[in-house]
C-alpha cells in the first residue's frame, strides 16, 4: 500500500495540459518540432505548384482544385504551420483551466494504507477471518484498477505531447481536399484527448474523495 501511494504521488505529478514536462523527459521532441515546421511548409508549397500545374498545364479533364481558392488556403495554412505552437498552447491553455481547477479542489487526503487498516479494523471485529480476506482481496482489486486508471491517464499525456509536436504536419495535411480529412481528424484527435485527460483526473479526484470520505467517517459507510 506505501509503494501504491508512491506510484500514484509520482503519476499524478505527471498529469496536465503543459508540456514542459514531457520536454523533459522527451527533449528530442522539441528539437524536431523545427523539422516538422519546414517539412509542413514545405509539402503546403509542393502541393500547391502541384495543383497549379494540373491547373494549367496538363490536358483537360484532369481533376484539380479552384486555384483561387487553393492558393487562399494554402497561404492560410503556411500561417497556421508557422504559428502552430501558438495556437496549439492556447488550446492547452484553454483545457488545462478546468484541469485545474479539478486538482486545485478541496479533497480529503489519499492514503491507501490508511483506507486498507481501517477496512480491515472493522471486518476484524465484525467479521470473521474468511470475510476479512474477502475484503483484503477486493481492496486489492480495487487499487489495482485505480493503478490502471493512473496509467492510462499517462499514456494519454504522452499521446497529447505527441499530437501538439507533430501539429505542423497536421496544419499541412488541411491545405488540399483530398488530405483535409487528415486534418479533421487530428483535430478531433487533440480535443479528445484534453478532454479524456480531464475526465481521467476527475475520475482520480472522484476516488478520491471516496477514499477520504471512509476515512474520516468509515462507520456512516
Amino acid at each position: 500500500m506505501n509503494g501504491l501511494d508512491m506510484v500514484t504521488t509520482s503519476v499524478l505529478g505527471a498529469l496536465g495540459c503543459d508540456m514542459e514536462l514531457f520536454l523533459r523527459y522527451f527533449p528530442a521532441a522539441g528539437t524536431m518540432y523545427d523539422i516538422f515546421v519546414a517539412l509542413g511548409m514545405g509539402l503546403v508549397l509542393l502541393n500547391w505548384v502541384w495543383q497549379l500545374f494540373k491547373n494549367y498545364f496538363l490536358r483537360a479533364g484532369v481533376e484539380a482544385e479552384d486555384p483561387v481558392k487553393l492558393s487562399l488556403k494554402s497561404v492560410i495554412f503556411l500561417f497556421l504551420i508557422y504559428f502552430s505552437d501558438q495556437i496549439v498552447d492556447i488550446v492547452l491553455q484553454v483545457g488545462g483551466t478546468p484541469y485545474q481547477w479539478i486538482l486545485d479542489s478541496e479533497l480529503p487526503p489519499l492514503d491507501f494504507a490508511s483506507f486498507n487498516s481501517a477496512l480491515m479494523t472493522i471486518l476484524g471485529v465484525c467479521a470473521s477471518g474468511s470475510v476479512a480476506l474477502i475484503a483484503l482481496i477486493l481492496v486489492l482489486m480495487l487499487a489495482w484498477n485505480y493503478l490502471k486508471l493512473l496509467f492510462e491517464a499517462a499514456e494519454r499525456y504522452v499521446l497529447l505531447g505527441v499530437l501538439v509536436f507533430t501539429a505542423p504536419m497536421a496544419f499541412a495535411m488541411g491545405s488540399s481536399e483530398s488530405t483535409s480529412n487528415i486534418f479533421k481528424s487530428w483535430c478531433r484527435m487533440l480535443g479528445s484527448q484534453v478532454f479524456l485527460l480531464l475526465m481521467n483526473a476527475w475520475c482520480l479526484r472522484i476516488f478520491t474523495s471516496m477514499v477520504g470520505a471512509f476515512l474520516s467517517n468509515p462507520l456512516s459507510l
